[in-house]
C-alpha cells in the first residue's frame, strides 16, 4: 500500500508542477493555430489512367457485340456481315476447313486432311468419317484461340449431304456455336 501511495502523490506532485507552464504553452499554441488545409487527394497506383491508353483486348467489343460489323451489299453472297464466317470444302481427295475474320482474307484457324496427322489416322480423307474428324480438330483449336461463335452458311445445295452434317454436328459437340449474337446498337 505504500508503494501505491508513494507513486500516486509523486505523480500528483509532478502534474501539480507542470500544470501552469502547460496552461501557458496552450494559450500560445491556441493563439498560433491556422485553420486546418484541405488534404490533397492522393492517386493510388491502381486508380491513375494511362493518356495512352492501349486496348489488350481487341476482341473484346466483339464478344460483348458492340463492335461494328461490314455490312457489304445486299446482292452479294456469302454475306459480308460477320465477326468470325467459318467455310467448309469438300474436293475429291480432301476435306478443308478454314475460320475467316472480318477484317483479312488470311484464315485465323485452319484444319484439313491433308495435314500428315490427319492422314494417318484417317482410312480415307474424303468420306464422312474425315467431315466429322475435321470438325472436331477444328473445334478443339477454335476453342484454344478463343473462337466460340462464328457464322456458317453452307451452300444450299451441299448443305444436306452426309458429310456436312457430321461436320456441322462435330463442331457444335465441340463447343462452338454456328451463329452470332445480333450488333447492339447504344444510343448516344
Amino acid at each position: 500500500m505504500s508503494l501505491n501511495g508513494i507513486s500516486r502523490g509523486f505523480l500528483f506532485a509532478h502534474i501539480q508542477q507542470w500544470r501552469p507552464a502547460m496552461a501557458t504553452n496552450q494559450t500560445v499554441a491556441r493563439c498560433l493555430s491556422r485553420s486546418a488545409s484541405q488534404p490533397e487527394p492522393s492517386v493510388d497506383e491502381n486508380e491513375a489512367v494511362n493518356p495512352t491508353f492501349v486496348n489488350r483486348n481487341p476482341r473484346n467489343l466483339e464478344q460483348m457485340a458492340l463492335a461494328v460489323k461490314d455490312r457489304g451489299w445486299k446482292t452479294t453472297w456469302p454475306h459480308q456481315e460477320f465477326y468470325h464466317r467459318l467455310v467448309f470444302s469438300r474436293t475429291q481427295h480432301h476435306v478443308t476447313a478454314e475460320v475467316f475474320s472480318s477484317s483479312s482474307n488470311v484464315p485465323v484457324v485452319s484444319c484439313s486432311t491433308k495435314e500428315w496427322a490427319m492422314k494417318q489416322e484417317l482410312a480415307s480423307t474424303n468420306c464422312v468419317a474425315a467431315c466429322q474428324a475435321v470438325g472436331e480438330v477444328l473445334a478443339h483449336r477454335c476453342q484454344q484461340a478463343g473462337i466460340i461463335r462464328m457464322v456458317y452458311r453452307a451452300i444450299p445445295w451441299t448443305y444436306r449431304s452426309a458429310g456436312v452434317q457430321s461436320f456441322r454436328t462435330a463442331m457444335k459437340d465441340g463447343g462452338i456455336t454456328l451463329s452470332e449474337p445480333r450488333r447492339k446498337y447504344i444510343g448516344t
